[in-house]
């Protein structure tokens, strides 16, 4: 069994943890909000640390999941941040949703101390974390991604490597890009539906089970049609995710016209105070009217 260090105990992160210890790792955690740590210490055997670099300090792999670029670096880097005081040849696995070139420059920061990175995203939201069953898109090299690979199955459903580090961030854009169009579209198809005075749950029983059918259809449209939406991914984070797509679009040249629009939409949801509500909260917006 491994020893591993777990930064990070947020809505992910917290049962992300609990899988490794229930697996039978020896865990260590550090949270920004000591109180978080020390509940997480009550449900689950490991240990909890003051300081980030208390929590590294033996560790063969330190994993992450964070807000986004700007606490990366500063749990990462300067004298008390993991790679000053992780062991030489320790694993380094990020999980949070940054931008690719973070993940380089962190690599770079890692690989000067005798270190090894792996960028990690996963998609699964809040449920998938729980229940152990997240997609994870990983970037770095192939041996460091072999090794760590039962280490990362403790909570994954689905586990690749997508390339040198960076391509896993670049993966889970293009995931957060599928999945923005698709909520617009389903938003959109659900109002004309009430619109046009059908019977919305049957409409969704029939199209789910033709071309229509997506994961959005079969695990939101209920709650879309209930108006419930204090679950899920926040729209607060899926507009930092869009972000992160459009700068690496305007870096790349791709062109995102639809996920542009739609991050605006989003920003239309802020407004009307859904800034924790679900992703899936767009069809509130048509609605207002």
């Amino acid at each position: 069994m491994a020893n591993i260090a777990f930064i990070g105990l947020g809505v992910m992160g917290y049962p992300m943890a609990g899988h490794l210890a229930t697996a039978g790792h020896q865990v260590t955690v550090w949270n920004r909000t000591a109180s978080k740590a020390r509940q997480w210490l009550d449900e689950h055997p490991g240990a909890v640390c003051d300081t980030v670099a208390e929590a590294v300090r033996s560790a063969d792999w330190v994993l992450t999941c964070v807000g986004a670029d700007k606490d990366l670096c500063e749990v990462y880097l300067g004298p008390d941040g993991i790679i000053a005081n992780a062991p030489l040849g320790a694993i380094l696995v990020d999980h949070t949703t940054a931008s690719s070139g973070v993940a380089e420059q962190l690599s770079q920061a890692a690989s000067e101390r005798g270190q090894n990175f792996l960028d990690a995203p996963v998609s699964g939201g809040q449920q998938g974390a729980e229940n152990g069953q997240l997609t994870i898109m990983c970037g770095g090299e192939e041996a460091v991604f072999e090794k760590s690979r039962p280490v990362l199955e403790c909570y994954a459903r689905a586990l690749n490597r997508m390339g040198p580090v960076g391509s896993g961030q670049k993966a889970k854009m293009v995931n957060q890009i599928a999945v923005a169009g698709l909520v617009q579209g389903l938003s959109e198809a659900l109002h004309f539906a009430e619109q046009a005075g059908l019977d919305v749950q049957k409409v969704v029983d029939v199209i789910s089970k033709g071309a229509a059918q997506s994961w959005q259809m079969e695990n939101r449209s209920g709650t879309m049609i209930a108006g419930e939406f204090d679950h899920g991914f926040a729209v607060d984070w899926m507009r930092k995710d869009l972000g992160i797509c459009l700068d690496e679009a305007r870096r790349n040249g791709a062109k995102l016209p639809v996920t542009a629009l739609v991050d605006q939409f989003y920003g239309d949801v802020q407004d009307m105070g859904g800034n924790r509500w679900d992703t899936s909260a767009l069809i509130q917006r048509l609605r207002k009217d």
